[in-house]
């Protein structure tokens, strides 16, 4: 079968086809001749050999995008079978059959019905088939084919990661790699050159340039300046077909922006500055600002500003504000008008980030001159003095002078000045002074053993302009006069014992002045002059403010007298000297021989009577022997019982006796005889005798004749409530017990007291029938009856 192509019909693709048979001769051969059997039909079993048929074919192509009214002709299938009288049927089968691809049974024309798009599909596979059609037995055996979608230039080259944005530093050399592009084409790059792109440049020039084939953009210029041009908007163009005439093209846009190097100075806008600063400003305070313009940004733009000299390097400091770039000048030292009306300073304005480079684009620094004027403004008046110290005399005559403050007006104008207290705390109201002259004088008469320190505040304001105010504390001691006599430092309590010798010291004494020690720190001792001499004790004065009690006698008894006082006198240095008089007490005591006190006034009491020790200590172990003798007899008595029952034969009623000694001493509520008899007896309230009741109770109304019908239960919740109701309880558990008997038994009593004198003709039958719980009364009572009877 031969398949033949129109395509090289075509003008245009004579080479194209003759490159296609070459290669289909070299790789397929022209002719494919193989040897075809028949199948077995319907029995036979013999296999007949047809002479040598063979398929002649080559590639189809088929050109893409065809936009005719006629199906486009693909190619012709045609077996050696075929004679032309129609009696061969080609069929067509695989990609596209019958729906792209349709052929002619008879003729074996195969013609496309579709526009195709090589982009989407390349090439199709198909099958040819010749068979007899009056046997559709096949003529030859199957072949396949391939129908390859031929590419025309239908894909404009397109950028598929544009716009870009892209950075280059500023001052770059010329050639600087920006960016490379890259633009793809959809078309067959195997294939002609629809898919050959070159590049170029439609804007940008004459700053960047673009490599045609690579898409690299570079830098055109020297010392490209940012703060010259900062933006470019460059715009690149890829067009196929190798850039000829008829090709297609695609664009996309290249932002590129400089960045920025120190490639410029600090400069100052003015080589001469004048700032004006009140005297009032502050210390510490901002004063004014300067800045020096960089035409660079970012930390190239980075700046630090130092004063280099000038006459106010000392008063005034420069700092850099690290957001606008600003020098803040300081003032480190106040400003006085009066002394100095202007300064000068010398700033110089620096870069702190350097790039070597640009060295050569002269010093990143620069130098500006700043005077300053320094205004005058009215200020309050200016005490001589930070603080003033005074001192005045207590008990000093109300109105003495204690000294004097001194103010002026540190202005040109001198205006007078007057004084005031500020009246702040009730100490400033002890003092007055003088408005004009500022003395200071006293209101009250001091006390400095009661307040020794006084602190007040002086004002100052001009009588121009009372509203300038200035302020000095004063602070005011009170001197001390000897206005306090002495006294001793504490009470003695002295001993003396009645072996003691001539001449023994039996007490160090020492005095107390509150004055200071400039009056009184010398004391003097002796015994009271307006009295005889005194023959039993004598003062010596030690002469370091103490002094010494001694004895002038041998042995003291306490029976002849057991208390001495002495009268002492005790005087101060001070001047005036002041003295006061104190009476020590003496107590004699009897010691041991080392001088320990055995006893005072106890033994010396018994020892008037004539009693020893040992005496003492008889008497006192007899009464203690009698006192448990006392104790084991009560505790005898109360430990002896007597049996609940004296026998069974004894028919008699017994009165059991419990010993219980209560809750104490203050516990006579548990045993109160009120709590025996019937609530019917009860005929008042019994309170507690333990404690006395801070509130007095409400009385208590007198029981009526109803009593008679309380149930017992409502008794005992009666005593409850009153319990817990009265104020006079103690704060701990107490225990009530109530022994109610009840009221008297229907039943009658079974007492035989009454039956031991007389006789009783009672029956005690019935008591069998009242169960065997009185089975036992029942046999006692029969037995008597039956011993009475006889």
């Amino acid at each position: 079968m031969k398949i033949t192509s129109t395509s090289c019909i075509c003008p245009v693709l004579v080479c194209l086809c003759f490159v296609q048979r070459c290669y289909g001769a070299a790789h397929h051969g022209s002719i494919k001749v193989t040897r075809n059997q028949t199948r077995h039909v319907e029995g036979e079993t013999e296999v007949h050999h047809r002479p040598k048929r063979g398929w002649v074919w080559n590639q189809f192509f088929v050109l893409e995008e065809h936009m005719g009214p006629d199906p486009q002709y693909v190619g012709k299938l045609h077996s050696n079978s075929d004679k032309g009288d129609g009696s061969v049927k080609y069929i067509l089968t695989g990609e596209g059959a019958g729906t792209i691809f349709i052929i002619d049974d008879t003729t074996g024309d195969i013609h496309s019905t579709k526009s195709l798009d090589r982009e989407q599909k390349t090439h199709y596979v198909l099958h040819a088939q010749a068979i007899d059609r009056r046997t559709n037995k096949p003529l030859e055996p199957e072949s396949e084919f391939i129908i390859k979608v031929q590419d025309i230039n239908d894909n404009a080259p397109k950028f598929t990661d544009g716009p870009y944005i892209v950075t280059v530093p500023e001052m770059s050399e010329m050639g600087t790699s920006v960016l490379q592009v890259t633009a793809t084409d959809a078309d067959d790059p195997t294939y002609g050159n629809s898919a050959r792109v070159v590049y170029s440049i439609l804007q940008g020039q004459p700053y960047f340039s673009v490599d045609p084939k690579t898409g690299v953009i570079r830098t055109a210029l020297h010392n490209m300046d940012r703060e010259a041009r900062e933006h470019y908007s460059v715009v690149i163009q890829a067009k196929d077909m190798a850039g000829q005439v008829g090709g297609l093209s695609g664009s996309t846009t290249v932002n590129i922006t400089l960045t920025d190097v120190n490639d410029n100075p600090p400069r100052f806008p003015q080589k001469h500055y004048q700032l004006y600063v009140p005297e009032s400003a502050q210390v510490g305070s901002a004063v004014g600002k300067i800045k020096a313009n960089d035409a660079d940004t970012g930390s190239n733009a980075d700046m630090k500003y130092t004063i280099i000299n000038g006459d106010g390097a000392g008063v005034f400091s420069i700092s850099t504000d690290k957001e606008t770039r600003e020098g803040i000048l300081s003032l480190k030292k106040p400003l006085n008008y009066e002394k100095k009306k202007s300064y000068t300073l010398n700033i110089e304005g620096a870069n702190t980030h350097l790039d070597f480079r640009f060295s050569h684009l002269g010093p990143f620094k620069d130098v500006t001159m700043l005077k300053i004027i320094v205004g005058d403004v009215d200020e309050p008046p200016l005490f001589t003095m930070p603080s003033y110290l005074m001192e005045v005399y207590e008990n000093a005559k109300i109105g003495t002078a204690v000294g004097t403050v001194t103010a002026q007006d540190p202005d040109t104008a001198n205006s007078l000045v007057r004084y005031f207290i500020d009246y702040n705390t009730e100490e400033d109201r002890y003092f007055t002074i003088d408005a004009n002259t500022g003395t200071i004088k006293t209101a009250k008469i001091f006390d400095r053993e009661e307040t020794p320190w006084y602190n007040i505040t002086v004002a100052a304001s001009e009588i121009d302009n009372p509203g300038l105010v200035s302020h000095v504390p004063v602070g005011i001691r009170i001197l001390d006069v000897n206005d306090n006599p002495p006294e001793l430092a504490r009470e003695y309590d002295i001993v003396v014992c009645e072996n003691a010798k001539p001449g023994q010291v039996i007490q160090t004494i020492t005095a107390t002045d509150k004055d200071n020690s400039a009056n009184g720190a010398r004391f003097h001792f002796s015994l009271d002059e307006g009295l005889s001499l005194n023959p039993n004790f004598t003062l010596r004065d030690n002469e370091d403010n103490t002094a010494s009690i001694l004895t002038r006698r041998r042995r003291y008894s306490r029976t002849t007298q057991d208390i001495y006082y002495l009268p002492i006198l005790i005087s101060d240095g001070g001047v005036p000297p002041l003295s006061s008089s104190s009476t020590l007490t003496v107590r004699v005591c009897a010691c041991e021989r080392d001088g320990r006190v055995r006893t005072c006034h106890a033994e010396a009491f018994l020892s008037s009577a004539g009693l020893s020790t040992g005496a003492l200590i008889a008497i006192l172990l007899c009464v203690v022997i009698l006192l448990a003798i006392v104790v084991l007899f009560i505790t005898l008595r109360r430990s002896k019982k007597e049996p609940l029952i004296i026998s069974e034969e004894d028919v008699r009623e017994n009165v059991v006796t419990y010993d219980d000694e209560g809750g104490g001493e203050e516990d006579t509520e548990a045993f109160d005889i009120t709590a025996l008899r019937n609530p019917s007896a009860a005929e008042e309230l019994k309170y507690r005798r333990d404690v006395r009741p801070e509130v007095k109770p409400a009385p208590r109304p007198h029981p009526s004749s109803s009593l008679d019908s309380i149930n017992v239960q409502e008794f005992i919740k009666q005593r409850l409530a009153e319990a817990d109701l009265d104020p006079s309880v103690p704060p701990y558990d107490s225990l009530q017990t109530y022994a109610y008997e009840g009221h008297r038994s229907e039943a009658g009593s079974i007492s035989s007291l009454d039956s031991v004198t007389t006789q009783s003709d009672q029956d005690y039958n019935y008591l069998g029938d009242w169960g065997p719980e009185f089975k036992k009364l029942a046999e006692l009572y029969g037995e008597i009856e039956s011993e009475r009877t006889t």
